[in-house]
């Protein structure tokens, strides 16, 4: 079956169907992927490869948008798998993909080793000589297809995006925001922002949106899921709401109830934004079908943005 622009969309299986998104992009008889998952993921990984009819040794790049585990903590496990794979990532990574002890410790003070064993797996090392450092503007070429490397912090600060030349599209990772097809009406994706800790920057998140927008893509492939088109009106949606939020933050510092007096005011402009997008199944179904989780991890991004500012003012 023939695939557009060999671009095929690999269901992670992190958390749920059509949650956690990651990409094989094939040319010729080379590939590339583009995030890769938990370490559970990594027979998927390699069962899109069969089903492309390649073998590992055929996978030439593994390029992360960013460290954040559900995109990258599964990047170890996969190079083990891949022979001729070099790793591609952002300056800010390269020091958590040789030795990703901080990543586990930091994540495991918050989740406990428990949790964390059984939602990603243990973290494997990649090889020093195996991972390239992706400056701004940098080019991976793939049997002669540019895949370039764009910096986008806003989520955070290690992020960049990848512009597929020949697909005219770009792989945003957690940039461009989330749009779960759950959530899909008649008049198409319903998109939100991802303020997750530890890095929100509002004012870097809208510059790198408009950045991406700038190159005047067909379509953005998402981490959280998978390819959506109408991206001008799309873009507009982020840049409204990641407004909106900023000013439900400020409202809520300083509230003894900070924490649940912000996350019942995202909830209530998330399903307000969803009602007008034609969201017809109510605000219990918005949450427990996709966002309960996105709610939370917004709320807490924001929190530690608030105090953040508050810290650079002392």
């Amino acid at each position: 079956m023939s695939v557009p622009y060999g671009i095929h969309t690999i269901d992670t299986g992190f958390v749920r169907p059509q949650f956690d998104a990651a990409y094989l992009v094939v040319e010729g008889d080379r590939a590339a992927f583009i995030d890769c998952g938990t370490n559970y993921a990594v027979p998927r990984m390699l069962a899109a490869l069969d089903a492309a009819e390649l073998t590992p040794a055929h996978v030439d790049w593994l390029i992360l948008t960013h460290v954040h585990l559900d995109h990258a903590g599964g990047a170890g496990e996969l190079m083990a798998e891949l022979p001729n794979a070099k790793l591609v990532v952002h300056p800010r990574g390269v020091r958590h993909m040789i030795d990703p002890s901080k990543l586990w410790a930091g994540a495991s003070a918050v989740y406990g080793e428990a949790v964390m064993d059984e939602t990603y797996g243990r973290l494997r090392p990649v090889p020093a000589e195996r991972v390239i450092e992706a400056a701004d503007g940098h080019i991976v070429h793939l049997q002669g297809r540019q895949l370039l490397c764009i910096h986008t912090p806003g989520h955070a600060r290690h992020h960049m995006a990848i512009y597929d030349r020949q697909s005219n599209a770009c792989f945003t990772g957690d940039t461009f925001g989330l749009s779960y097809r759950d959530l899909d009406t008649d008049r198409g994706p319903f998109i939100i922002p991802t303020t997750s800790p530890v890095q929100f920057d509002p004012e870097a998140l809208h510059d790198s949106i408009d950045r991406l927008l700038a190159l005047e893509p067909e379509a953005m492939y998402l981490t959280h899921y998978g390819r959506v088109e109408a991206v001008e009106r799309l873009a507009a949606d982020l840049h409204a709401q990641i407004d909106a939020m900023v000013e439900l933050a400020l409202e809520a510092d300083g509230q003894p109830d900070r924490y649940h007096r912000l996350r019942a005011s995202l909830a209530a402009l998330y399903f307000s934004r969803a009602q007008a997008h034609g969201w017809t199944k109510g605000r219990e179904a918005l949450e427990a079908l996709a966002l309960d989780m996105d709610i939370t991890l917004n709320t807490q991004g924001l929190e530690v943005w608030l105090d953040g500012r508050r810290d650079s003012r002392d």
